[in-house]
């Protein structure tokens, strides 16, 4: 990422350059920072623009060999094509030419390393991947972006705040405009103020409810079940995410009792570090045996649902009840 911001900011442009990755945030802000430093003035008449998987090929290779009118380069910005996943030879053969007025930017979701595109990129240009960033990078990012508005935020608040928005940056981006918004005339961002006005994702609302039945609360843990199933959940997608979160706190509540570190468990499950200090508090509820055997649950419900012997909103309802009932001491 730091070669191609210092061709933005320098102006000495590669020929080709492939954009991708899976955080889309970041793929979509570069693909414009760059097109506007390859293109400054907006001028049509010397940018093109292919989407999709049906690009005709030799229909871009004739635009590509048609030199500028009065300007530096010829713009050409592809996306979402397939190329890097599926054989692309006809094309792969003309990068290993290009003209050299032309300037042509991928951006790509997905790629495969191994293609012939991938390689012909990287041998005349700059592949960039931007990747899903970690916790600690998304923290600083966020507080970097308050800072700017003249806020300040506790670490434990960013915490809660990236519980509710995930850590997709787009979404992380929306939420701290409203967040900004909504704490105008304030010095610090409080946690009164993120539970009022950010939006929680649907998996959020799971695990306030799997929160709820480890604290054995159980009308507060149906009421949530029926938020979400007033908010159209489907009761099969509620019991997908029920049991991913009995499932992660089996496998965080194991590899604690082996003496594994919390970066450790957050790094093989896929999940930030401070959420694994919620799943574990979660997990302390119930032993081993009993999240393995949760998960077995889980799996006989589908089955029961998907063979017509219970109706899904009562599969996910009584394993909601059967799990936050006080056990007998």
């Amino acid at each position: 990422m730091k070669n191609l911001q210092e061709d933005i900011r320098t102006g000495n442009f590669k020929n080709a350059y492939l954009l991708y990755g899976e955080e889309a945030y970041l793929r979509i802000q570069y693909k414009e920072k760059l097109i506007h430093a390859l293109n400054p003035n907006d001028d049509t008449m010397n940018f093109s623009r292919y989407e999709g998987k049906g690009i005709e090929v030799r229909e871009m290779i004739d635009l590509c060999e048609t030199m500028p009118f009065f300007a530096d380069y010829r713009v050409v910005l592809v996306e979402n094509s397939g190329f890097f996943k599926n054989k692309c030879d006809e094309l792969a053969d003309y990068m290993k030419s290009l003209p050299d007025y032309l300037r042509i930017v991928f951006v790509e979701e997905e790629v495969d390393k191994r293609s012939c595109m991938y390689k012909a990129v990287k041998s005349c240009g700059s592949a960039v991947e931007f990747a899903k960033q970690d916790e600690k990078t998304l923290m600083r990012w966020a507080a970097g972006i308050l800072a700017r508005e003249g806020r300040k935020i506790t670490t434990r608040d960013m915490e809660l705040f990236l519980t509710r928005t995930g850590t997709d940056m787009g979404n992380i981006r929306m939420e701290l405009e409203k967040l900004i918004t909504y704490t105008m005339g304030q010095d610090v961002v409080t946690r009164e103020d993120i539970e009022e006005i950010c939006t929680a994702r649907i998996e959020n609302r799971i695990f306030d409810m799997v929160r709820a039945v480890t604290e054995k609360k159980q009308k507060k843990a149906l009421d949530l079940y029926n938020d979400l199933l007033t908010l159209r959940e489907p009761p099969m997608r509620i019991l997908f995410l029920l049991s991913k979160q009995f499932r992660q706190m089996c496998l965080a509540k194991k590899m604690s009792g082996e003496g594994a570190a919390q970066s450790e468990i957050a790094s093989r499950l896929g999940i930030p570090s401070f959420a694994v200090r919620n799943i574990l508090t979660c997990a302390r509820a119930y032993s081993v045996e009993e999240l393995e055997g949760a998960e077995e649950d889980f799996v006989e419900a589908e089955e029961a649902v998907k063979t017509g012997r219970l109706q899904d909103v009562l599969s996910v309802e009584l394993l909601i009840v059967k799990y936050s009932t006080e056990r007998n001491k």
